[in-house]
């Protein structure tokens, strides 16, 4: 196994990894709106969460070196349902024509009373 790690994207604020690679395959642990530069969480409004989280995915899918399109599955923890139309249209613009499968489920709480945190498996490519 090889951990994936960036500054980019927040450390890890507990014993887990920003994102493992195993067998060609990338999980990230599960992403909250926390800026990498602070280590605080951004402001308390579904898009800028939203927009955040997104951008930490996008870092550590950077640092193995893929991208949304190799991307196979998503989660999407929400901590009200009633936000699914507008993470859904923050994560459908920047994913682009990337359709991994997703899972999107409402909890009761998330860390550090985050709003949205979205957790993914990608493919890495076989290189020749």
């Amino acid at each position: 196994m090889e951990h994936v790690k960036t500054q980019h994207a927040p450390s890890a604020i507990g014993p887990y990894s920003q994102g493992i690679i195993a067998n060609g395959v990338l999980y990230t642990a599960g992403q909250i709106a926390l800026d990498p530069a602070t280590g605080q969480m951004v402001e308390a409004e579904i898009v800028a969460q939203t927009e955040r989280v997104m951008d930490n995915l996008e870092s550590i899918l950077e640092e193995a070196g893929v991208g949304w399109v190799d991307v196979v599955k998503t989660t999407v923890y929400l901590h009200d349902l009633a936000d699914f139309p507008t993470v859904n249209e923050i994560y459908g613009k920047r994913i682009g024509s990337a359709r991994p499968a997703r899972s999107t489920v409402q909890v009761a709480g998330l860390p550090r009373g985050a709003l949205v945190e979205i957790d993914l498996i990608a493919h890495l490519p076989v290189s020749s």
